[in-house]
């Protein structure tokens, strides 16, 4: 090769080199969310604003898409292959059938996972500390919360001796929530009536159940899909006068009684930081997986109120909302 041929050469990687990479950065980095149920149906507004405050505006400065299976394995099925051929830059996965989905299908795209009790057992992660490959994200503590809500609910009703908890298999977890209410309630010599769910078109046999079996009290274990139908949850516990304690704060302030679990606002927020630190170069596996470090506990006094009962002020202290 002559000599000004190699020049030219080296002088034009020189100068397109950089020029590839400018370009490169000026385009809009693409998120996509991929919830497993009805994410409209959730607060999924506060990680779009928790992505915007870091810069993130859908359709300004990102692209961000929003893709919720319905609580339909099918569906989600589908969703997850789109997504392993369209590899956007990073994958937010909430709940944990979105996150084991898109484990099993092998996605290369890096993947925040949110809502997750249990990465580890699911096989999500290596270890909380080294999660490995290209998963990370926040655990949401679930099952080790399960006796809490338990203790919570005595705490509400002195004197509870026999509780119903209503739940469903359909998340893999809940089995482990399950046997922690129960531990719970065998500690506190309270009796547990166990009754699985089928489906929406199950509650009101459900509650009748729970009301027949001489529960005093709910401790409801949602899904994907029931999650969509919590003022029919609230409707049927009232109906069958059993107080109720839930996971999410929208299912109290849909008319439920109470709920206990990990601030929702920092989940999301903690989310998006995971997700801006992928976007500006860490790999996922180099990122500990995150635990909840806060909690909100809800009440709903118009619910008591309907109820007929005397929630005791100690407990309302510890409130941090109290829906009048």
């Amino acid at each position: 090769m002559k000599r000004r041929d190699l020049l030219t050469l080296v002088l034009g990687a020189a100068t397109t080199g950089p020029l590839v990479r400018s370009a490169g950065a000026q385009e809009r980095p693409r998120i996509s969310i991929l919830h497993s149920g009805f994410p409209k149906l959730t607060p999924i507004d506060l990680l779009f604003d928790a992505l915007r405050a870091l810069g993130y505006e859908n359709d300004r400065t990102a692209r961000i898409d929003l893709l919720g299976a319905e609580g339909d394995p099918e569906r989600l099925d589908a969703l997850i292959a789109r997504l392993s051929a369209e590899r956007p830059d990073v994958i937010i996965a909430v709940t944990s059938p979105a996150a084991l989905g898109l484990k099993r299908a092998g996605v290369a795209t890096p993947v925040v996972f949110m809502f997750v009790s249990d990465p580890v057992a699911l096989g999500v992660v290596d270890s909380l500390a080294h999660p490995g490959a290209n998963f990370t994200g926040l655990t949401f503590s679930d099952a080790a919360l399960g006796g809490k809500r338990l203790e919570l609910l005595a705490d509400a009703l002195p004197g509870m001796e026999r509780v119903a908890v209503l739940w469903s298999r359909s998340f893999l977890e809940n089995d482990a929530l399950f046997k922690a209410v129960r531990a719970s309630a065998s500690a506190r010599r309270i009796e547990i009536f166990s009754r699985e769910l089928a489906g929406p078109e199950d509650l009101p046999r459900a509650f009748e159940d729970a009301r027949l079996n001489g529960a005093q009290a709910v401790v409801f274990i949602t899904d994907n899909l029931l999650f969509g139908y919590r003022k029919e949850v609230a409707k049927q516990a009232l109906a069958n006068r059993l107080p109720s304690m839930h996971t999410y704060p929208p299912e109290v302030r849909d008319g439920g009684f109470m709920s206990f679990g990990p601030d929702l606002r920092e989940s999301y927020r903690r989310a998006a930081a995971l997700v801006d630190k992928i976007l500006k170069g860490a790999h996922p596996a180099d990122i500990p997986v995150e635990e909840p470090t806060r909690f909100t506990l809800l009440i709903n006094m118009k619910t008591a109120k309907a109820l007929g009962l005397e929630v005791p002020s100690s407990l309302l202290a510890r409130a941090d909302e109290v829906i009048e």
